[in-house]
């Protein structure tokens, strides 16, 4: 006797809908490695609907004094809280995630990202008018952008697709989002929160949409005519074919990709508070996390000891069920994640050393074991790629001059963390980091008010923020003349 799976729908112009040619693809709940649900593989009719919903409703949401919109992100942050349980039975199933950190340590800043947005809302600020010709004056306008189309990935589902569409809608964007195929059902009961309360407040429930799909959809969704930006988080390759494919009709772009983030430790560092710290922020997630501190570069002077303390710290790291509160974190997301993780292991060269973990964990679903590597060369494929799993690497550094030289020797650069007790080292540091972030003397802490994004191959925009905010808006030069 078989379960019947569950049918999730895409979400259009306020109503919950199959695909238009009535195609599915299975949901897998990674902690188990079995189907739970089915969703939509939505192809053009689905997008052409979609994106329909979202321009017709554009001109009326648009158009709200900014107060409105500020009412209506207020209620669906509520709602938020309201539905929180829900929220997290949906996103521990979509990732295997441990129930007890989605609740404590993604629902409380979605919530409070969702009010920053609702305050920023109503600051479309713009230079001072004046006079910079004789006779006329000028003012700048601030302006929604028009049809956004959103790519989540599949790491933080829930949280990433707020930090698309809050800003968006905030700024008076409508919005149609694409989760990930693996994980769909978070944001599907998204579009249910704010569907409610855009027909409760009395607005088109066109403002936001969702579809659920695999990446051609995602690739109709940015090749279609009516979005004026694509806003992906993703891989480098993705964000490649973004780019190149935003470039047809030359829609903006903002891209939040890949990271290999750097932790600097320095002799003079505590160690067993930075081991504890860094450990956390290498594993937490299962390592499936941009920012992830998984490339650590430490003194050759305490290289030793640090390697030997984190090697234990990983031993004490555990993985494991969702209803299990003493565990860090669950398993990857899918079981292609978790074949390029363990094909990181398996090439690992002759001079590379696992210090701890290195295997697959349990009879079913996706979980690996906390991982250390130590004796690594900074041309080594596990220190130049991005792994996405919980794998810390290490390599030891002798000067200052080349631990900066290591730091930023790979391609990507969105964060980075300093670990030392020398504050003018720490400024030397953060100046020389070519990373869009620079941690000192922790790693991963993230605030609404505090801009999120990188360089080079790790993409641009920024996310959460003021700056993230300005991201999804136009300026308009506007000149009168003074002679009536």
């Amino acid at each position: 006797m078989t379960t019947a799976l569950r049918r999730l729908r895409n979400y259009i112009d306020g109503e919950f809908r199959d695909a238009a040619d009535g195609r599915t693809t299975e949901v897998v709940n990674p902690a188990t490695g079995e189907a739970y649900a089915t969703a939509p593989l939505s192809a053009a009719a689905d997008v052409d609907a979609a994106m329909a919903a979202a321009e017709a409703a554009f001109p009326a949401w648009r158009d709200l004094i900014p107060a409105e919109r500020q009412k209506v992100l207020l209620k669906i942050a509520d709602r938020f809280e309201e539905r929180a349980e829900e929220l997290i039975a949906a996103e521990s199933e979509n990732c295997g995630k441990p129930v007890a950190l989605v609740r404590s340590e993604e629902i409380p800043p979605m919530v409070d990202q969702i009010r920053f947005f609702a305050g920023a809302a109503r600051m479309l600020e713009g230079r001072s008018a004046g006079e910079y010709m004789d006779g006329f004056t000028s003012i700048i306008r601030r302006e929604p952008v028009g049809v956004c189309a959103q790519v989540a990935p599949w790491n933080y589902p829930m949280m990433m697709a707020v930090w698309k569409f809050a800003p968006a809608l905030a700024a008076g964007n409508t919005v149609v989002i694409k989760p990930s195929d693996t994980t769909p059902a978070s944001t599907v009961l998204i579009a249910d929160i704010i569907g409610s309360v855009l027909d409760e407040l009395g607005h088109s429930r066109g403002v936001f949409n969702v579809i659920c799909g695999d990446r051609e959809t995602g690739r109709l969704m940015v090749e279609h005519k009516v979005p004026a930006m694509a806003s992906i988080t993703g891989s480098v390759r993705a964000g490649m074919q973004v780019a190149e494919s935003a470039s047809k009709d030359l829609k903006r772009v903002h891209l939040e990709l890949g990271g290999k983030a750097p932790v600097v430790v320095f002799e003079d560092t505590d160690i067993a508070k930075a081991v504890e710290d860094i450990s956390v922020a290498g594993y937490f997630n299962a390592g499936q996390d941009c920012t992830a501190a998984t490339r650590v570069l430490v003194h050759e002077s305490i290289h030793d000891e640090f390697v030997a303390a984190l090697a234990k710290a990983a031993s004490e790291t555990k993985t494991g069920a969702v209803d299990d509160e003493d565990v860090l974190y669950g398993p990857l997301n899918n079981a292609n994640q978790l074949k390029q993780v363990k094909g990181f292991i398996e090439r690992l060269p002759a001079h590379a050393k696992i210090e701890a973990g290195g295997e697959q964990v349990g009879e079913k679903g996706y979980f690996f074991a906390p991982t250390v590597v130590s004796g690594l060369k900074q041309d080594d494929e596990i220190v130049q790629h991005e792994v996405f799993g919980p794998v810390i690497t290490v390599q030891s550094f002798s000067d200052e001059k080349q631990a900066v030289e290591w730091a930023n020797g790979v391609e990507y650069a969105l964060a980075s963390s300093v670990w030392t007790k020398d504050h003018a080292r720490a400024m030397r540091m953060s100046r020389s980091l070519d990373f869009g972030c620079v941690w000192i003397n922790t790693h991963i802490p993230l605030v609404a008010e505090m801009p999120h994004g990188g360089f080079k191959k790790s993409g641009y925009g920024k996310d959460l923020s003021a700056y993230g905010f300005d991201d999804y808006t136009r300026i308009k030069h506007v000149m009168t003349s003074l002679d009536g």
